[in-house]
């Protein structure tokens, strides 16, 4: 895994700002490598603080990132190949597009620079020609594309603007989606973010529900989108880009990227925790509703994320019942739990049973919290919450619940580091979210029935 080079290009861009920023020339769009606008450190030296925001996202970690390159490893050798570009297409598309890698098996060799998504890659795009597994057309003229409808001209790049990088247009989400859906050669959707948002209320063109994948991936804030004398102040956008994953090895802004995954998950989900009478038990409640989330929670590549509901019933001091309690390094799949409520896609492979891969996958199946499709509580689409209850005994007097998740199954961890393709010691790098939004707390003194909040 090579990272070093990327975490050190935060000094060099500020070594080097002046230089950067008087690179010149109006070129057409990069056919070899060694073209300074491949570089993202180029366009750091004017773009200081997008650049920072970058280095520390999952997109500038995508052909770094240790989990894909031993999935690619490993999906290599069990097609005999066939896979081919499938994965690099969307890890380390200008790799491909320059001819440097034909299956991303040789990453590890090529320049940090062409490793990943870069600044190039979206900032250059023209056209989207469809839904699914980066159907990208890169534009010849050498000019960067943003949202920004009056750019300022300057010596390093053409600017214009473009309708795909505007965050404040429903047209942008394709930019973004098309590479978050997923469909393997056998025809399987085993990624199906930007197709959930295209079915939710968030997809309309409607400036009270809008939301496009920027709406909430890139936060907006007042700043100069150029470090360039005579840049006025604009709105511009954080390109850290937080999801759920995380880098595992050692990458730039590594800490500012978790707090920013736990900040985008902490109000992701409403709960409620609901306790009533049940003959000589007491049933237990707990409804989830994903009512800000412009897709489905958990969402991605959901058949390697892990989201369960833990609830925990005590009688004075002691624990009486628990669902959902894992150990710290313990996977959740392996949980003998049957009451566990587990959050995932499951891929299924040609004989209905479990595919660990989306390569060995014929079709799957989903449990996940569905978004929001309309905001008129007559319409009987509009409740898309889910409840699951379990029972406990009477004496209970004290309920907690609350929601987790893990950007990647501990079980796919170990089925990588079994096959030879994952450092074992990346496993206790899987961080454990809990999403604050669904941490609540029953207690008996509120009577029955009754519910939290």
């Amino acid at each position: 895994m090579r990272v070093a080079p990327l975490v050190l290009l935060g000094a060099l861009v500020v070594a080097s700002v002046a230089a950067s920023c008087s690179h010149r020339g109006a070129s057409p769009a990069p056919s070899a490598s060694d073209d300074p606008k491949l570089d993202p450190a180029t366009c750091g030296g004017c773009h200081a603080e997008q650049f920072r925001a970058w280095s520390g996202s999952m997109h500038a970690y995508a052909g770094d990132d240790p989990a894909f390159v031993a999935m690619n490893a490993r999906a290599q050798r069990e097609t005999n190949g066939a896979i081919g570009s499938f994965c690099v297409q969307c890890h380390a598309p200008m790799a491909l597009r320059l001819g440097l890698t034909t299956d991303g098996t040789n990453l590890a060799s090529l320049p940090a620079k062409l490793r990943g998504v870069t600044c190039f890659v979206c900032h250059s795009v023209d056209e989207v020609r469809g839904t699914h597994d980066a159907p990208l057309h890169f534009a010849t003229d050498g000019a960067m594309r943003a949202g920004i409808a009056d750019p300022i001209a300057t010596d390093a790049h053409p600017s214009v603007y473009s309708a795909l990088h505007d965050r404040e247009r429903v047209d942008s989400a394709q930019l973004c989606g098309s590479c978050h859906d997923v469909q393997t050669p056998a025809m399987v959707d085993a990624e199906r973010t930007f197709a959930e948002w295209r079915g939710s209320i968030y997809a309309h063109d409607d400036p009270q529900h809008r939301r496009a994948c920027g709406s909430c991936h890139m936060p907006a804030s007042d700043g100069v989108a150029a470090n360039v004398p005579g840049a006025p102040i604009r709105r511009v956008h954080d390109h850290a880009m937080p999801g759920v994953d995380v880098a595992l090895g050692p990458f730039a802004e590594t800490d500012a990227q978790r707090k920013a995954v736990q900040s985008m998950l902490d109000p992701a989900i409403v709960a409620r925790l609901c306790v009533k009478p049940a003959q000589a038990k007491l049933s237990v409640e707990l409804t989830l509703d994903n009512r800000g989330i412009g897709h489905d929670w958990p969402s991605g590549a959901s058949h390697d994320r892990r989201a369960w509901a833990e609830i925990v019933a005590y009688a004075g001091s002691q624990m009486i019942f628990q669902s959902g309690v894992v150990a710290e390094g313990q996977s959740i799949t392996l949980l003998a739990d049957p009451a566990l409520w587990l959050l995932r896609e499951r891929l299924l492979d040609a004989r209905g049973g479990d595919a660990r891969f989306l390569w060995q996958a014929a079709s799957f199946d989903v449990a996940s919290l569905p978004p929001k499709v309309t905001d008129v509580a007559s319409d009987p689409s509009f409740d898309r919450s889910v409840t699951k209850s379990w029972l406990v005994d009477a004496t209970a007097d004290k309920i907690t619940a609350r929601v987790r998740i893990v950007p990647i199954g501990l079980d796919v961890i170990d089925d990588l580091v079994a096959s030879g393709d994952l450092d074992p010691s990346l496993r206790a790098k899987v961080p454990v979210f809990t999403l604050r939004s669904t941490v609540l707390e029953w207690s008996a003194d509120r009577g029955l029935p009754s519910c939290v909040p």
